[in-house]
């Protein structure tokens, strides 16, 4: 994985303004040194500046970038590019035969020749994650595309005169001194609902290319083109056909996402997800004879001895990742981090820095930080169960039957719930703040949005048409924030995470197998659960959905609560005028509602967010324009 940024000017020729558009393209790649330790690299030229930051994975002594193809007569083309491709090996084969000659043995140059192959379309040709821009210099024109789920990340911004900047990250953006860190109504509207629309940021003025689109941006301005969407289709395969499928491409695509030049490691939290993918990878390293695949997992001190049951955690993780490993035989090394370590400061700030918006997740955004930067001590490359609960049906909300009609993102619906009156993270703003951004009024906006983008079947009606709506509001909105999550925040350390379950045919598949096939069993995930029935032990395989661990010790939120009187304290903190401070005072008054009962953790995800926002304020200096 990488970091990618350049900028285009069609008004000025950057020939003769060599050292200017090089000193522009180096302060952007700088900002993302973390996501490319091993190289970078520049190429200026006419209208065009690209830069690149190398993770190196594949080929590791060739590959370099941007990478260039010549061409006669027609001028080159230019590749700055983020990614794996997890078939580059069967295009390189299809393209010799086409006429494409290669340099190197990695898949950089095989984007770049598909590219000159299937221009504009090349995406549909590509088995992957991945971000790139290629510049072609006999079109004239930067073209930005973006994998078929996003995820990896690509962010642009149209500036004065033409130019238009692009980079993996916003503060690529703002290195230029031409892109401010300006937040107005709808920025902060994207912070707060968690509704998480394509395309929209929380920085008015930059915009992220959406997935399956191509972004060309020419003399003419700036066109926007989807090349690959879900679709629906009848499915025909009966139950047993349709379990051994699903077996059949996890086999197949775990195979391919263990592909490395370097150590592949595997995130292991003891759910039917992780363990799977680890059991599936341990399985390909045997029989290989390879050695066996090393797995991590995450916990707190004496998080399993203390922990308490709440509304979607029945047991601690710790005890199934051990077994799992044990069964596997993987070299399983369990990351143990300290309430001390998750309130540091340093720590919320560094999560805030790489995801570059605020988070009400604050401890969880703590601990995935801290588990990738001991990964990385071990691994490059990590496998991550992501994207299975949206894929096969897990999420607690998809099976309340309360909440499967409401007309609301599922996951909004779920924390109103269990904290009427108050979504994830939104409870302590100003009312005046909340009456102007109008939260439910702008949820369901996008919701409405989300529900028309639905593909169906003709004659799908009842719980098939809802679950169908459900599982693509999933796939098409919730998976994006957690997708960028996992990548923002694993770059931060120079860790490449691969997502197996967001293979774009098995989702595809699994989308239109029917919900009733889905959950066949009565639980969530019944198709995966059958897949790997042979896989894994018994209390393994029917333990009950368990989400991302969150700390339950009280010392945590006694260091939260100091925090938070911080920023109460001192009217100069840039959160203070957003936050209702005497609903926060009432909070930090009665302290046993953030470390006891059912919704305990979601109470504390309204401090997390008004110390992430502050955070997020004070360093990139964001001007409010909410007039």
């Amino acid at each position: 994985m990488c970091g990618i940024a350049g900028h285009v000017d069609f008004e000025r020729d950057l020939t003769g303004r060599r050292a200017t558009a090089t000193a522009t393209a180096t302060a952007m790649s700088e900002t993302m040194a973390c996501r490319g330790p091993d190289a970078e690299g520049l190429w200026t030229d006419g209208h065009a500046a690209l830069a690149h930051r190398r993770l190196a994975v594949i080929d590791l002594a060739g590959s370099a970038q941007p990478m260039v193809a010549e061409r006669d007569g027609g001028g080159p083309a230019v590749l700055t590019y983020n990614g794996e491709i997890y078939n580059y090996r069967e295009l390189r084969s299809e393209l010799a035969a086409r006429g494409h000659r290669f340099r190197t043995d990695g898949d950089t140059e095989v984007v770049l020749r598909a590219y000159l192959e299937w221009g504009e379309d090349v995406g549909n040709h590509l088995n992957g994650i991945f971000a790139f821009a290629v510049w072609d210099a006999h079109d004239q024109a930067l073209l930005l595309v973006r994998d078929h789920f996003g995820v990896k990340p690509l962010f642009y911004h149209r500036g004065q005169g033409g130019r238009v900047y692009f980079a993996s990250e916003p503060k690529a953006l703002f290195a230029t001194g031409e892109v401010e860190a300006r937040a107005d109504a709808d920025s902060l509207r994207e912070a707060f609902s968690q509704v998480w629309t394509p395309g929209h940021t929380v920085f008015a003025g930059i915009h992220e290319v959406r997935p399956g689109h191509v972004v060309r941006v020419d003399r003419s301005g700036i066109r926007h083109r989807r090349y690959w969407a879900l679709q629906a289709r009848p499915h025909t395969d009966d139950l047993p056909a349709t379990v051994d499928t699903v077996r059949g491409m996890l086999e197949e695509i775990i195979a391919a996402q263990l592909v490395a030049d370097v150590p592949v490691g595997s995130l292991l939290s003891g759910g039917l997800d992780s363990s799977v993918m680890t059991a599936l990878a341990a399985r390909h390293r045997r029989a290989a004879g390879e050695e066996p695949i090393r797995s991590f997992s995450v916990t707190f001190t004496r998080y399993t001895e203390r922990f308490r049951a709440d509304e979607v955690r029945d047991t601690p993780d710790a005890p199934f990742a051990r077994m799992v490993a044990e069964h596997v035989a993987s070299l399983h090394t369990p990351v143990v981090i300290t309430p001390e370590r998750l309130a540091e400061p340093g720590v919320r700030l560094a999560t805030v820095l790489a995801q570059d918006r605020p988070s009400p997740l604050g401890d969880m955004d703590a601990s995935l930080y801290e588990l990738f930067q001991q990964v990385r001590g071990h691994s490059t490359v990590a496998l991550c169960g992501e994207g299975a609960d949206e894929v096969f049906g897990g999420y607690h909300w998809a099976w309340v039957p309360e909440l499967i009609d409401v007309e609301a993102f599922p996951w909004i619906a779920f924390y109103q719930f269990f904290c009427p009156g108050a979504g994830l993270g939104s409870g302590l703003l100003d009312p005046g703040l909340l009456k102007l951004l109008d939260l439910e009024g702008y949820g369901a906006d996008r919701y409405r949005e989300a529900v028309a983008e639905v593909p169906r079947l003709p004659g799908e009606s009842g719980r098939e048409r809802r679950m169908r709506e459900i599982t693509h509001m999933h796939l098409t909105r919730w998976m994006q924030h957690l997708l960028t999550r996992d990548d923002r925040i694993s770059m931060a350390v120079g860790l490449e995470v691969r997502v197996p379950y967001v293979d774009p045919r098995l989702v595809e598949y699994v989308f239109n197998a029917p919900w009733s096939m889905k959950s066949h069993d009565g639980r969530e995930k019944a198709l995966l659960r059958a897949a790997g029935a042979d896989l894994l032990p018994e209390q393994v395989l029917n333990r009950q959905k368990s989400p991302f661990p969150v700390t339950q010790d009280p010392l945590y939120t006694r260091y939260l609560s100091r925090s938070l009187t911080e920023i109460l304290d001192d009217p100069g903190q840039p959160a203070h005028p957003l936050v209702d401070v005497q609903a926060a005072r009432a909070v930090l008054a009665a302290p046993e509602k953030l470390e006891n009962g059912p919704i305990a953790w979601v109470n504390r995800t309204h401090i997390e967010m008004v110390l992430t926002l502050n955070a997020w304020l004070r360093h990139y200096r964001v001007r409010l324009d909410l007039g």
